[in-house]
């Protein structure tokens, strides 16, 4: 990535219409890559609203050396966000995979680890689960027994400690990150950061220089940016976080999110069902559907009903 910001190329003339892709946001304050591979530009939605995220292809007119007025998005191929009935926040645009990064300490939420999956499965990605910290060996089979349910489902968990045994970390993660773009979630204190400094040989440095690019100045870890893969694909990092609402998503949308309801969809005696507390209903009698799963699934459901008057 660091290209971008170093790389020398004849200056477009102000007004001219470019293009190139969204490295970084914070706040209305968006990073531009141009495709020219010159130097990045702070850019501006036009407008009020900001429906800008990182990952996006997008057309912007350029005001002066270093920045510039985004006029279009170009079309997505997805658009990873979280939501409840006040606001949403924009994760990242056009992945194909998502990495939640969990540890065996401190104690990791199994609800946003299930609401990341859904999320993933409702925007058609693929979805890595990696434990890291495996090295605290007391807090290692807890860790385990809570993510066997999730291995069960035929979600991948890698186990390694990005901290402790950094050489690894490559060769279980750079061939299923290669030539892919890819988003990095995971709650605070989970070892993100360690986890992007070894994938990223210069990720210090980019983010360093993308806070100084975007004017955000000492909130260096508290904006999404995208790094560029040394093998090819690229990495998107976005702040920790503790909540991950899906308000946005319809009650078909979760339904079909689930993967272990998808076998008895359509089998219920009702063709309206809810799957909530209807007789007859396919996936209320499974047995292979664990409590928990349904209870999410419940919850979200309720979370989506709810209006704001």
């Amino acid at each position: 990535m660091t290209r971008h910001a170093t790389g020398q190329s004849k200056h477009a003339s102000v007004g001219a219409r470019l293009e190139g892709i969204v490295i970084a946001a914070h706040g209305r304050h968006y990073l531009v890559a141009p495709d020219d591979h010159g130097p990045m530009l702070q850019c501006f939605p036009r407008g009020k609203k900001s429906e800008v995220a990182v990952g996006d292809r997008v057309s912007y007119e350029q005001s002066s050396a270093d920045q510039g007025m985004i006029v279009e998005i170009g079309e997505r191929r997805n658009l990873l966000y979280r939501s409840d009935q006040f606001k949403s926040k924009l994760f990242a645009a056009n992945l194909d995979q998502l990495l939640i990064v969990l540890a065996t300490e401190p104690h990791f939420s199994e609800d946003l680890l299930g609401r990341a999956l859904i999320a993933a499965e409702a925007h058609g990605l693929e979805s890595l689960i990696v434990l890291n910290k495996i090295d605290v060996e007391g807090a290692l089979p807890l860790a385990r027994e809570r993510l066997e349910p999730y291995r069960a489902l035929g979600y991948t968990v890698i186990e390694l400690s990005a901290k402790m045994a950094p050489g690894d970390v490559h060769p279980q993660l750079d061939a299923r990150l290669k030539d892919r773009s890819t988003i990095l979630l995971g709650q605070s204190g989970m070892g993100k950061s360690t986890l992007v400094n070894l994938l990223v040989p210069d990720a210090d440095a980019a983010t360093r220089e993308i806070s100084s690019a975007l004017n955000s100045g000492r909130h260096t870890t508290t904006f999404t940016r995208l790094y560029h893969l040394p093998e090819g694909g690229s990495l998107i990092d976005s702040p920790g976080f503790q909540e991950f609402g899906l308000h946005h998503l319809t009650e078909g949308q979760l339904e079909r999110a689930f993967a272990d309801f998808r076998p008895y969809l359509g089998k219920c005696r009702f063709y309206s069902c809810h799957h909530l507390r209807e007789p007859g209903c396919a996936v209320l009698e499974a047995v292979d559907i664990r409590p928990k799963r349904h209870a999410l699934y419940a919850q979200l459901v309720h979370e989506a009903s709810q209006i704001v008057r």
